[in-house]
């Protein structure tokens, strides 16, 4: 057998090739992703390059492809125009191929000329790493099997599988279809596991649609980004600087008015609104009457409780119909439901006057809190304490 520079045991081996291929997915998510597409993220010239020339090395992919086509992504998700959309190409195609589908837009110029701008474009991106890819990953072959030998060409090909499985494949694919959502976003994004760890944090893709800017992908105190911990890391150094951070809602208790700051922090964090409204009015109101119900939405309890909370526009038809038929039987849900609509409507006053928003949030206050409903006054009550916790 061809051994290389380096003898190590056999669990020798599957630690380093780990260790590789997590450099690379870290690459993806802090420059690629968090820096680079989003500009959530700024990194250190030098951090920034090292990436650069890691991916060049063990991906072949190129800078302004990757941005392009995640920028449209966001632009159009789940749409047909979305490079990589479960639900118009289907699971099984964006799992399996998910890298021929990013390979495929990579060939639109349109894509990368109108979502690819800000990336870079100095002389090494021109004359090396966009114009041969190639050579990154035929070095980083040579260079495996100098130092491991034959079991190097091994931990090459997992090297060169890890990004197209595991970003192409899981994070667009499963991401977009199953999991658990903290919010409702408009789109069919998914938190894959509350640890974001195989993946760079990337796992926590619902919580990425829904503030998509944000550097930081946990939100929850039990999720785990470990994307975040080495931007914190980084930032002791001086070698990074977050830019922006999903808007952190909190509540005064010695606040008792609904004023502008009430008013910016409600439309910062609507979907942090959204999500406690679902939790704190909808679900309590839907298990009170459950006792109430028919016997035929009894057996159809969980797909009635997400139908209640779930974004109109990712409702099936056979569920809206089936949600319009259960609301028909309960007064109190009825009501609930249409106060979740037109607090939604509310997020429609961001363009008048200050005033006007703030009048509007009064009026929605004063008749949920006429409705009768204890959940629905409760949580108009606290709406007057709505802050916005300052950035840390």
């Amino acid at each position: 057998m061809l051994n290389g520079l380096v003898t190590l045991p056999w669990w020798g081996y599957i630690i380093v090739t780990l260790v590789l291929t997590h450099i690379t997915i870290a690459a993806v998510t802090l420059y690629l992703h968090r820096s680079q597409a989003h500009c959530a993220l700024d990194l250190h010239p030098s951090v920034s390059h090292f990436f650069r020339f890691w991916l060049w090395m063990t991906t072949g992919m190129v800078t302004k492809e990757w941005v392009a086509i995640h920028r449209k992504h966001h632009a159009k998700t789940e749409t047909e125009e979305d490079p990589h959309s479960p639900y118009t190409k289907g699971i099984a195609k964006v799992f399996w191929q998910g890298a021929e589908l990013y390979k495929e837009e990579a060939k639109n110029l349109e894509t990368l000329e109108k979502y690819g701008h800000g990336t870079p474009d100095d002389w090494v991106e021109r004359k090396l790493y966009s114009r041969y890819s190639f050579i990154g990953i035929t070095t980083s072959f040579i260079i495996n099997i100098v130092l491991f030998g034959a079991i190097g060409i091994t931990i090459w090909a997992v090297q060169m599988i890890w990004v197209p499985l595991n970003a192409a494949g899981i994070i667009n694919g499963i991401g977009h279809y199953w999991g658990y959502r903290n919010f409702e976003t408009e789109d069919g994004s998914t938190n894959i596991t509350n640890f974001g760890f195989i993946i760079g944090g990337e796992e926590l893709h619902n919580n990425h649609h829904a503030y998509p800017s944000s550097a930081k992908f946990s939100s929850k105190w039990w999720e785990i980004d470990i994307g975040w911990f080495y931007i914190k890391l980084l930032s002791l150094f001086g070698l990074a600087k977050v830019r922006r951070r999903a808007p952190q809602p909190m509540r005064l208790l010695n606040k008792n008015i609904i004023d502008l700051e009430t008013a910016k922090a409600m439309v910062t964090s609507k979907l942090h609104v959204m999500a406690e409204y679902a939790q704190q009015v909808t679900l309590p109101t839907f298990h009170a009457e459950l006792p109430n119900f028919e016997e035929r939405y009894k057996r159809l309890v969980n797909q009635m409780r997400t139908a209640l909370v779930r974004e109109d526009s990712r409702m099936k038809p056979l569920q809206h119909k089936q949600l319009q038929e259960l609301l028909q039987n309960s007064e109190a849900l009825h009501t609930v439901y249409e106060m979740r609509r037109k607090l939604q409507d509310l997020w429609n006053e961001t363009h008048a006057s200050h005033e006007r928003m703030i009048q509007a949030i009064i009026e929605w206050c004063k008749e949920a809190e006429a409705t009768g409903i204890k959940a629905l006054e409760d949580f108009a009550q606290s709406l007057r304490g709505y802050a916005l916790q300052p950035a840390v």
